[in-house]
């Protein structure tokens, strides 16, 4: 455990080293769920620690990112397998293979009762049902790989292209917009709604953190270290944005006014990628070690 001027951090194993936590999501259930991205597993852990690892058997398909579905159910993308996958809290898996591929990363709830995900070797966005019916949107750039994706304030879906250098906007008709953003080589990942109306988001090739209104404007926020690569952001208690900082195993914290803390990871070059608000209203980081980090703001 450490203790750092606004934050105490402690670290709890759920797998061995080489199995890469990733994703993680509070569920319905109460409890946090997270993938394994090596391992081809999705992991469920209650908030005293104790945890399980489903199925028994390993599936193939590299999960990625996770995020809790109208239904009742968790939803995630299988990156290497090209499929979307569904399991409920009792463990049971569903999968939806994707036509043409296209390597899903990352999944959110859409304001129409549906999963929206991004399809980053096809430049597209995709549309399912919780009863599997799959919809495909290209963007104008079939390279600019979209990473991740969030629900807006404005009952659309954002989200970041990677090597795109924009943020952008889809409308639940499908309606396309592209915010390219002011710093050349950003490569944004990690995206969220934030506490002020906005959209917040990671520039993990430049270093920054962004926001970006609903009408399009972009403001960003330099790191102490440029090397940083800030992953992926949440919105945590108190109304500011938590984000992880995958280059140098921190956790950083940023109000809506762009004032920036950050925080060492107990394990040095842990690599920490999903962040997540638990139920105990703690943070929750997912680390390529083997382990997930409770972060409490003090």
């Amino acid at each position: 455990m450490t203790q750092g001027s606004y934050a105490t951090i402690r670290e709890f194993t759920v797998c061995g080293p080489d199995s890469g936590p990733y994703g993680i999501t509070t569920g319905p259930d109460g409890a946090l769920w997270f993938t394994l991205v090596h391992e081809g597993r999705v992991g469920r852990m209650a908030p005293d620690g104790r945890h399980t690892l489903h199925p028994p058997d390993p599936f193939t398909g590299g999960p990625m990112t996770i995020t809790a579905g109208p239904d009742g159910a968790l939803w995630f993308t299988a990156f290497h397998g090209d499929a979307i996958g569904r399991i409920t809290t009792g463990g049971e898996v569903a999968r939806f293979a994707l036509p043409e591929g296209g390597g899903p990363c990352g999944i959110a709830a859409g304001p129409d009762g549906a999963l929206w995900f991004t399809r980053m070797h096809t430049g597209g966005i995709g549309r399912i049902t919780t009863g599997g019916h799959l919809t495909e949107y290209p963007l104008p750039d079939p390279a600019a790989m979209p990473s991740m994706i969030t629900a807006g304030p404005d009952e659309a879906m954002w989200f970041t292209l990677d090597q795109g250098n924009a943020v952008g906007r889809i409308a639940p008709d499908g309606d396309l917009a592209v915010h390219p953003l002011p710093t050349e080589g950003s490569a944004p990942v990690g995206i969220t709604a934030g506490p002020d109306g906005a959209l917040w988001f990671t520039e993990i090739g430049t270093g920054h953190i962004g926001r970006i209104t609903t009408d399009g404007k972009v403001t960003e926020y330099p790191l102490p270290d440029p090397a940083a690569r800030p992953h992926a952001i949440v919105t945590g208690p108190g109304g500011d944005l938590w984000f992880t900082e995958w280059g140098t195993a921190h956790v950083g914290r940023i109000t809506p006014g762009g004032r920036i803390d950050e925080h060492p990871l107990p394990t040095p070059g842990c690599e920490p990628h999903g962040i997540a608000l638990g139920p105990d209203g703690a943070l929750w980081v997912a680390l390529e070690t083997g382990a997930l980090a409770r972060v409490t703001a003090a």
